[in-house]
């Protein structure tokens, strides 16, 4: 075992390769389904929204993708990241665990969805897309697309969930500063805005309406803009790979392998990235490292939805998915984990969810918060409120530990940086927030929300 605390890896060490988890399912995935005619999609009904490179990505199932030099050099800004020896965190917990932690808030932007909107971005402009259209909820999407979109000249409408963009300002001048049109959702834009806001003058947004609006907008503008979103598509999934990949690197620089990789979960873009190449060597060379998601209380999509086909958006002009999903017209609570306050989560992860391959656990925001605190005051990072579900896992794994006395290696990822969210720790800091658990009665109405797809293999 290395004693050292950091562990980096040189430019020549990024990957050359995606990886696509498909490739290794044991269970074929769920088609993707017309959210008008409940059937298939066709690739004309999806390149109305995305560029065919992305799309053709979303349907393979090779092993491998390579990574276009133009996208790795762009990577070099930041990439690899580093991997990071909690001992501090191990020492002020008594415990035997030993905790790695990868962190991606090391990225201009500061997260993990740089990873993907270079990419996202690169493979429109060279499909001859003229803008992107998004949504982002916490603001740490919105502002790494807006930041790649700017390396390739282009243009960019995002629509930020309401109670975000007034939560958080500085994120939305952060995505205005990189050239970024942000707008609070639901707006006077859109027709599914208007209509929501018809409805609910005060509605405080969600993600789903917000996906809403920007599909809308690209779908609308006869071909010069395409739709982009940070999470749930595979082909999302794939790009944030390297994030595992190069851990499994630093974890053999550390002379150590993970007994347990932990991500915190909204659409599951970040779990994806680090637990998906954990998950090939369990699937292909047999390892048996455990990988757990954590999602909050107020959004239980893994631990408490219902496993059906659902609208990816509440206006369902959004594709149809098989998913764990709490309803697509889900209203969440505004707690400050704005990033996982989607309603479903990435169909690949619950594939593998529901296939028992990994495991998921739901915790309180008061719980979060308290890991987040004195996670930077040990580690000396302030973590993000949606990074800060990892953390609570982690300490939560490191406990355990100790009270079995029992050695085991933890590795999670921090997935982004909270240097935007300090309202969120000042309201924890003055008793202003909240637990909140999504009501049972609810989650027993899901099923009367959802589309009534019937196909003609079972799936």
């Amino acid at each position: 075992m290395n004693e050292k605390t950091k562990f980096i890896l040189n430019e020549t060490d990024i990957p050359k390769y995606w990886y696509n988890a498909l490739a290794d399912s044991p269970v074929a995935p769920s088609p993707v389904l017309n959210p008008i005619t409940l059937e298939p999609v066709t690739p004309d009904f999806l390149s109305a929204i995305f560029p065919m490179p992305l799309i053709q990505q979303e349907v393979s199932t090779e092993r491998y993708i390579e990574i276009p030099e133009e996208v790795r050099e762009i990577y070099k800004l930041y990439r690899p990241t580093p991997l990071i020896r909690a001992r501090r965190l191990e020492k002020a917990l008594g415990t035997p665990a030993h905790i790695y932690y990868k962190y991606e808030g090391a990225s201009p932007s500061g997260s993990h969805k740089m990873n993907t909107a270079i990419p996202q971005a690169y493979y429109n402009k060279i499909s001859g897309t003229k803008a992107l259209t998004t949504e982002t909820g916490a603001g740490q999407w919105g502002s790494a697309l807006s930041m790649a979109c700017q390396f390739f000249d282009m243009d960019l409408e995002v629509y930020m969930v309401k109670v975000s963009y007034n939560q958080k300002p500085y994120r939305r001048f952060l995505m205005e500063t990189y050239g970024a049109q942000v707008f609070a959702s639901p707006s006077d834009r859109t027709d599914a805005g208007r209509a929501i806001l018809a409805e609910h003058p005060d509605s405080p947004g969600t993600l789903g309406i917000a996906i809403s609006e920007a599909v809308e907008v690209a779908v609308k503008s006869a071909g010069q803009k395409k739709y982009s979103l940070g999470s749930v598509l595979n082909h999302v999934l794939i790009h944030q790979s390297v994030i595992g990949e190069e851990s499994l690197k630093q974890m053999d620089m550390a002379g150590e392998y993970p007994d347990v990789v932990i991500g915190c979960v909204g659409g599951g873009s970040n779990f994806g990235g680090i637990a998906f190449p954990f998950l090939r060597e369990n699937l292909v060379n047999g390892r048996k490292t455990r990988l757990l998601a954590v999602e909050p209380t107020a959004t239980p999509s893994l631990t408490k939805g219902v496993y059906a086909f659902d609208y990816g958006d509440s206006a369902k002009m959004a594709p149809i998915v098989k998913m764990h999903t709490l309803g697509h017209d889900f209203m969440p609570a505004p707690i400050h984990a704005g990033g996982l306050r989607y309603h479903g989560m990435a169909p690949t992860l619950c594939t593998f969810y529901d296939a028992g391959l990994i495991e998921a656990i739901a915790v309180r925001q008061l719980g979060v918060f308290e890991a987040a605190v004195l996670f930077s005051r040990t580690e000396g990072i302030l973590p993000a409120p949606e990074s800060s579900h990892a953390i609570r896992g982690a300490i939560d794994e490191a406990l355990d530990a100790k009270e079995k006395g029992e050695k085991r290696v933890i590795l999670f990822n921090l997935s982004g940086h909270g240097h935007f969210d300090l309202t969120a720790y000042n309201a924890y800091f003055e008793n202003n927030l909240e637990d909140y658990d999504y009501p049972q009665e609810l989650i027993n109405t899901i099923p009367e929300h959802l589309p009534q797809v019937k196909l003609d293999t079972p799936v």
